[in-house]
């Protein structure tokens, strides 16, 4: 019997790398860094995903078999990391990586791991300042659907709407019940890791409630148009040793090419690869058993393809 399952009782994972966390000034905002591994050894920088932490990285850094020092923060607005109350802008990753990057390795050329939002952070910066990334593995991370200038108006429009009504998050009961909705999202993960994540995902709060730790305006709408030509651009000024992860169960295939999901959809990576045309020398692998959270579903086999190819 597992250790979690005794009497019922759920233990969190037991972390076999001590992670220490510090705060970082941002551009202006506090964020809250995790560093694993000894400082001195080769830097390896982690961007979680959209309403994530960088303690989902603790299950990859576990089973990575070198001498790393990792470094990941909670992106601003989430975790553990200041909120901004103009709402969040994907340039303003961005410029954060490049500030992170300026206070953990100045002068040199870096190492990124990004996963979901945190890959197209990752790539994007990767293409506009070429010289400061000698390193890129994005981890199901491709672009999101790409949108027409016809869609401008209604795109501000539900912006402003959502603007009156701001976005909340209802309260969970206890950790329990956070842990829960994680394993609801990713059926494959294991009930400790759900545990020890549900920690680092929320907090308790002095009414006895539990809620998510990160601001609700993650979830207001882009008034903006996601320009897929512009994208493009920007990725093929990379010239960094780049590598793409895919899940072969993850939904984001789907999304992208706007195919239904359900009975008779397929998850052809036809509409990756083209995208990843635009990546010179890209690689591409693909990691089996494993959905959108590829990092906790099989965080060996994700942890062996970066060694792997940094190696290379």
């Amino acid at each position: 019997m597992r250790q979690e399952e005794v009497a019922g009782v759920v233990a969190p994972y037991a972390p076999r790398r001590a992670a220490r966390a510090g705060r970082v000034d941002v551009r202006g905002l506090a964020l809250n860094v995790l560093q694993w591994g000894r400082p001195g050894a080769r830097k390896l920088f982690l961007l979680h995903g959209w309403m994530d932490v960088a303690a989902s990285f603790q299950f990859l850094v576990d089973e990575l078999s070198g001498d790393w020092h990792a470094i990941a923060p909670d992106l601003r607005g989430f975790g553990g990391s200041e909120w901004q109350p103009q709402g969040y802008w994907f340039a303003d990753y961005v410029a954060d990586l490049e500030a992170l990057l300026d206070a953990f390795a100045p002068g040199e050329a870096a190492t990124i791991v990004g996963h979901s939002l945190g890959a197209n952070v990752a790539t994007h910066y990767a293409g506009v300042r070429p010289d400061r990334v000698a390193a890129l593995i994005a981890i199901d991370g491709f672009g999101i659907p790409a949108e027409q200038a016809d869609d401008a108006p209604r795109k501000y429009a539900e912006w402003l709407d959502a603007l009156r009504e701001p976005p909340a998050f209802s309260p969970y009961a206890d950790f329990d019940a956070v842990a829960g909705r994680l394993r609801r999202n990713d059926p494959r993960l294991s009930a400790d890791k759900a545990a020890f994540l549900a920690r680092h995902w929320a907090r308790a709060c002095d009414d006895g409630k539990v809620r998510l730790a990160s601001d609700p305006r993650h979830k207001l709408p882009f008034p903006h148009v996601y320009r897929l030509e512009e994208v493009f651009a920007v990725w093929r000024r990379i010239r960094a040793r780049a590598l793409w992860i895919a899940a072969e169960d993850s939904h984001i295939p789907r999304w992208l090419e706007g195919h239904p999901e359900g009975e008779g959809a397929t998850d052809s990576l036809a509409g990756v690869r083209a995208r990843l045309a635009h990546v010179p020398g890209v690689s591409l692998v693909t990691v089996a058993d494993a959905g959108h959270m590829v990092h906790h579903d099989q965080p060996r086999a994700v942890a062996q393809a970066i060694e792997r190819f940094l190696a290379a």
